[in-house]
């Protein structure tokens, strides 16, 4: 039987284990402070740098997205593994689609017929739309983003890294070149020592210096080349951050289309208590201006399109447009409990907005409490002096 024994270079062995013997003390010297090393120039050192920094911060934008995307860390393990062997990832219902099925199952059991089950199903229909387009958002800002980032960390900054280790073997090598031709200097003039003589060992030093020197040096150049190539990188990194960002604005673009018709949905669904489409302009217009005014956060929400039936309220009690730059800070002169969701709940001393009704109602005005609106009994507010009044 014949065994292919492997091709062992003896020489080679120990040549190698020699250079790594001459590293080890080398370094171990550097460290004590007993020998003198070569020092990287300064352009050099600003790009090695401004690598290091690179690698930081894409590694932790790169889980931090990741984490982003999928909040789940166990899911997230899972699909590195199946990327490693290269098969397809698990389908997953999101928590989103999860709340969908719940809802509609829910509605259906409630009765289809009922507000309460026609809502549930309503809303369970848009939820499931919401987690389609989270999976595509998911997927695609992968694409556009994490995958070209993780891509260059893998690839890129793998082979600076190898290139940079080389370059620092071969200075260590330099330096211990320079410590043996120092010796062999110091040896002049002495005897023959292992039938080598002092100027055979010197110049023996001297042209391993002079090889290591210039190892060094194109091994420099290399990763130098290396590191001025993370400028480019950067820039690519730059398109994919806009298409990330584009990417969002998609998703958030999508998920608000389907709430607006969630909305549109629901309020044509009627029922006893109506749905309140909630305009999102004037909501923000109200949180940035009312919000540090108020006191205490509202109890109950308002709703200006309902018929409450209460006391001389109408629909015609209610504007369905209110122009905000007549409105005016009122003080709540003592807590009331709202007797209907058309009402607000007021809390004593709290500053609120306050409009006459359109047409005007002896009883009641129309009032805003940070994001809620609704009527306020008249009686219950004192109006602030008009040098105060504020416009939305």
């Amino acid at each position: 039987m014949n065994i292919n024994l492997p091709n062992f270079n003896m020489k080679n062995l120990v040549k190698e284990a020699g250079s790594t013997i001459s590293r080890v003390v080398q370094l171990t010297e550097e460290k004590l402070g007993t020998t003198e090393r070569t020092e990287y120039d300064i352009h050099f050192q600003n790009l090695a740098e401004r690598a290091d920094v690179t690698k930081t911060w894409t590694e932790k934008i790169v889980r931090d997205t990741e984490s982003v995307l999928i909040p789940n860390p166990q899911n997230r393990v899972e699909d590195y593994i199946f990327e490693k062997i290269e098969k397809s990832k698990p389908k997953r219902l999101s928590n989103l689609e999860h709340l969908a099925l719940d809802m509609i199952e829910a509605g259906g059991d409630f009765g289809q017929d009922m507000p309460y089950g026609q809502a549930l199903i309503k809303v369970g229909q848009a939820e499931q739309k919401l987690g389609q387009c989270e999976h595509d958002f998911i997927a695609t800002s992968g694409i556009c983003f994490t995958q070209p980032l993780r891509k260059f960390l893998d690839g890129e900054m793998k082979t600076i890294s190898k290139e940079r280790g080389i370059l620092e073997t071969k200075r260590l090598d330099l330096d211990a070149c320079k410590n043996r031709v120092k010796k062999a200097r110091s040896m002049l003039g002495q005897q023959a020592k292992d039938g080598i003589s002092p100027e055979a060992a010197l110049e023996q030093a001297e042209r391993d210096l002079r090889v290591a020197q210039a190892e060094f040096d194109r091994q420099s150049e290399i990763t130098k080349l290396l590191l001025d190539g993370i400028s480019t990188s950067q820039a690519s990194h730059l398109r994919h951050l806009h298409a990330f960002i584009q990417t969002q604005v998609r998703y958030y673009k999508q998920c608000s289309d389907v709430m607006d018709q969630l909305q549109r949905d629901l309020a044509n669904l009627g029922g006893p208590t109506p749905y309140a489409p909630l305009d999102l302009q004037d909501a923000a217009k109200s949180s940035s201006v009312g919000g540090g005014i108020g006191g205490n956060g509202p109890r109950g929400a308002g709703n200006h399109n309902s018929n409450s039936g209460h006391g001389q309220k109408s629909n015609q009690s209610m504007p369905i447009h209110v122009n905000t730059d007549q409105m005016q800070r009122a003080r709540v002169l003592c807590s009331y409990d709202a007797k209907d969701h058309t009402e607000l709940n007021l809390n004593a001393n709290e500053v609120i907005f306050v409009a006459e009704c359109s047409p005007v109602n002896e009883d009641y005005m129309y009032g805003k409490q940070g994001l809620m609106k609704g009527l306020v009994p008249r009686a219950f507010v004192e109006m602030l002096d008009e040098e105060q009044d504020v416009t939305l």
